[in-house]
């Protein structure tokens, strides 16, 4: 048996869910787990579903016997391998507790995913990288050559088949080049203060303004910093009794249970873009205690 995972989106028609299920029936497929949204605001519709080929149909056939049904609604769609692991390039800068928490998940399996390599604009995490069997690439990025860089990362991208980079507290701007190029396919982890705090050590400034709640933003990368659809939030109550370096402590920990709980839904293929905002569908039976470890 092989299992599948078919992604919907389309506008809002009368017959769309039963013209898939009796697609996959017709196949010989069997239905695990299905999700879908109507935005009535946006008349857009959006369906993930996840089955089974009890007769072992491939996904070649299956994704051109479903064209006649995709064409009739319009449909942008795609079937994926629910057993291939995505490829996912990793890029840090010197704050390291986001790369650490994804390399020891991924390690232990909660986080399926192809690690092809880490890029940083440093050397500071190139012995932990290497020690885990994965590929270092230092490329430095100055204003001079920029253009440059970027086009390293890019052929890096291009050559290791990346389909996901995911920025670990990459402290670099994107140019609106490399955003559009790899627009819905890049994942950024930032604190939920901005914009608030924003520059330099944002949690001393919360900390100065005594705020009670503090929190972490995963989102897709944009031209527009920092204002790409947000995928995961998640927050964390703060007491007058804790100090700037708790703010900090308990910030960093948030950021990194936020940008897996982000890649883990973008993997399974449960986020879609809508506009400036996502449609994140909830785990699939058997994912969910993986995507909450930590």
């Amino acid at each position: 048996m092989k299992n599948y995972v078919l992604t919907v989106a389309c506008q809002t028609t009368r017959g769309v869910v039963a013209a898939i299920s009796g697609f996959l029936a017709a196949k010989g497929c069997n239905i695990v787990d299905s999700s879908q949204f109507d935005d009535r605001d946006t008349g857009k519709f959006f369906m993930r579903v996840s089955f089974i080929s009890e007769e072992g149909v491939l996904r070649p056939e299956l994704s051109e016997g479903f064209m006649t049904v995709a064409d009739k609604f319009g449909m942008e769609w795609d079937i994926f391998d629910a057993q291939e692991r995505m490829k996912v390039l990793l890029m840090v800068s010197r704050f390291g507790h986001c790369l650490n928490d994804l390399l020891y998940r991924w390690k232990i399996g909660a986080l399926p995913i192809d690690i092809v390599g880490v890029v940083s604009n440093h050397f500071d995490y190139q012995k932990l990288v290497v020690n885990h069997d994965i590929p270092f690439h230092h490329i430095p990025v100055t204003k001079a050559n920029k253009p440059e860089a970027e086009g390293r990362i890019m052929a890096l991208a291009e050559s290791t088949g990346t389909e996901l980079i995911v920025l670990a507290r990459y402290m670099q701007i994107l140019s609106d080049e490399l955003c559009q190029k790899m627009s819905g396919r890049i994942i950024n982890i930032h604190h939920s203060f901005l914009p608030s705090f924003k520059g330099a050590n944002p949690y001393k400034q919360a900390y100065t303004r005594g705020v009670k709640l503090i929190g972490a933003t995963a989102h897709y990368v944009t031209a527009d910093l920092d204002e790409g659809p947000i995928i995961e939030q998640d927050i964390v109550r703060i007491t007058h009794a804790q100090s700037a370096e708790d703010y900090v402590s308990l910030g960093r920990d948030v950021e990194a249970q936020v940008l897996a709980r982000a890649i883990h839904a973008h993997i399974h293929h449960r986020t879609f873009i809508n506009g400036n905002r996502t449609v994140v569908f909830p785990p699939s039976p058997g994912s969910y205690a993986s995507e909450r470890m930590g």
